[in-house]
C-alpha cells in the first residue's frame, strides 16, 4: 500500500478550473465513502478555495485515482490531467507539512489553511477513511506547522486576502468611513474580512447569511446589521463594498441583479470582492462599468509580492520540514518492515518450540538434563543460523561481500 497526494492548486489550475472540482461539506462524506470502496484503504480530501487535494493510501497507482478525480467532477481525465500533480510518498509528506505551514499558499505564512487540514483530518475519521498511515501524516503535520509558526517569522509580515482587499478598495473610494459594506456569509474568511474593513470605521457593515444566527452573531461584533440573503435583490444597490465567501455551488450575486444595482445607484461604482470557489459573483458582472470585481486570484496576485521580504523565514521553515520529512520517512520504512519483522519473529519462534518439545521428550524419558540442555542449546544456535549461513555460501561476487557485512552488522561482528 503506498501513500501519495493528488490535486491542483492555484499554480497549477486557473479559477476557473478549481470552482469546478470543489467537494462541498453536504457531499464530502459521500466522497470519501467512494474512495474507499473504489481505489483506497485510507482517504482524506483537502478542499479550499486555492487547492483540491487528495491524500490516499492505495494499492491502486495513482493514475486510477486521476481517473476517478476527473470522472466524479464529470472533467475529461485528459483536460483535468494538465492541472494534476501527483507526490509520491515522500513528496507527499513534504507537500502536506509545507501546505499545513503556509509554505504553499497565495498567502505566504497564511494561518487558515492550518484549520483547513484539520478540518480535512476529523471529517475522514468521521467518515472512516482515516487510518493508521494517514493519521500519522496529518498528526506529524500539524507538529511540524506549529513548529514552524512558533520558531519563524514566516507569518509574522504576512499580508492577507482581507488587508489585500481593503488597500484595494482604497484606491476606488477616497474614504472608507463614508462607505457602507456588506458581507455575505459568516465564515472564518469573512470574519476576517470583517475585522480589515471595520477597522477602517466604514458608515454602515451588514452581514448576509443562510443561517440568521450566524449572520446576527457577526454583525453584533462589529456593530452591524444582519440581513437576509432574500433581500438582496431589494437591497443590494445601498452597498459601496461588497465581499463575499460561501460555500454554495451557485452563484448568489448574477449579472442581471448587479445591472439592476448599478442603475439604482445611479452608476456610482462598486467595489466587489469574491473568495469563493466555486464564485458567489458571476464573472460577467466584473464587464459592467462602474463595477470593480476581483476574485481570490487577483488579490493572491497583489499579495505575493510581499515574498521576498520573508525569504530568510522562508529558507528556516524549509530547513525544519526537511527535517521532520526525514523523520517521519523513517517511521514509514519501519512500518513497512513490520510483516517482515513478524515472520522472523514467527521464525524464530518455531526455531524454539521444536527444540524444547525435544527437550522435553528426553527429559521425561530419563536423559541426564546437564545433556538436554547441552543439545537444546546446539540444536536452536544452529536452526537460527542455519538460513543465513547457506545464503553466504551461495553467495559469490559482490552480491557476497554485500551480504557479508550485511551479515556483520546484523550480528555486530567486527
Amino acid at each position: 500500500m503506498a501513500l501519495f497526494a493528488l490535486g491542483l492548486n492555484h499554480h497549477t489550475a486557473p479559477l476557473a478550473v478549481r470552482e469546478r472540482v470543489v467537494f462541498h461539506v453536504e457531499r464530502l462524506r459521500e466522497a470519501l465513502a467512494a474512495l474507499r470502496s473504489d481505489l483506497a484503504a485510507e482517504a482524506a480530501i483537502l478542499s479550499t478555495c486555492n487547492r483540491t487535494e487528495l491524500y490516499l493510501a492505495a494499492g491502486q497507482p495513482p493514475t486510477a485515482a486521476a481517473e476517478w478525480f476527473a470522472r466524479y467532477h464529470r472533467f475529461d481525465p485528459t483536460e483535468l490531467g494538465r492541472y494534476l500533480y501527483t507526490l509520491p510518498q515522500e513528496q507527499a509528506v513534504r507537500h502536506a507539512f509545507r501546505v499545513a505551514s503556509g509554505l504553499d499558499s497565495m498567502v505566504l505564512g497564511e494561518p487558515q489553511i492550518l484549520g483547513q487540514m484539520k478540518e480535512a483530518a476529523r471529517a475522514a475519521e468521521s467518515a472512516g477513511t482515516l487510518g493508521t498511515l494517514l493519521h500519522k501524516l496529518f498528526q506529524r503535520t500539524f507538529a511540524v506547522a506549529k513548529e514552524v509558526r512558533s520558531t519563524t517569522s514566516v507569518g509574522a509580515a504576512s499580508v492577507s486576502m482581507a488587508s489585500a482587499a481593503v488597500k484595494l478598495a482604497a484606491r476606488i473610494f477616497p474614504s472608507l468611513k463614508d462607505q457602507k459594506v456588506l458581507f455575505i456569509g459568516a465564515g472564518e474568511m469573512i470574519e476576517l474580512c470583517a475585522t480589515h474593513f471595520a477597522a477602517q470605521g466604514p458608515a454602515h457593515i451588514a452581514v448576509a447569511n443562510r443561517t440568521a444566527e450566524r449572520a446576527e452573531r457577526l454583525a453584533h461584533r462589529f456593530n452591524g446589521e444582519a440581513i437576509e440573503l432574500k433581500v438582496l435583490p431589494e437591497r443590494l444597490h445601498e452597498y459601496d463594498i461588497v465581499v463575499s465567501c460561501t460555500a454554495s455551488s451557485l452563484p448568489i450575486l448574477g449579472k442581471g441583479l448587479v445591472e439592476r444595482a448599478l442603475r439604482a445607484r445611479r452608476r456610482r461604482p462598486m467595489f466587489m470582492v469574491d473568495l469563493a470557489v466555486p464564485r458567489d459573483i458571476e464573472p460577467e458582472a466584473g464587464e459592467l462599468d462602474d463595477v470593480f470585481l476581483y476574485t481570490v486570484d487577483d488579490l493572491g496576485q497583489i499579495v505575493s509580492d510581499n515574498r521576498d521580504s520573508r525569504r530568510s523565514a522562508l529558507e528556516q521553515a524549509e530547513v525544519i520540514i526537511e527535517t521532520q520529512v526525514g523523520q517521519f520517512m523513517r517511521w514509514l520504512q519501519a512500518r513497512e518492515n513490520v510483516p517482515l519483522i513478524r515472520a522472523l519473529r514467527e521464525h524464530g519462534e518455531q526455531a524454539r518450540r521444536h527444540e524444547l518439545e525435544r527437550a522435553l521428550r528426553c527429559l521425561q524419558r530419563g536423559d541426564d538434563p546437564a545433556a538436554v540442555l547441552e543439545q537444546l542449546s546446539q540444536g536452536l544456535t544452529a536452526k537460527l543460523l542455519h538460513a543465513p549461513t547457506q545464503a553466504l555460501n551461495d553467495a559469490a561476487g559482490d552480491e557476497g561481500r554485500v551480504l557479508a557485512e550485511t551479515l556483520s552488522r546484523l550480528f555486530r561482528i567486527k
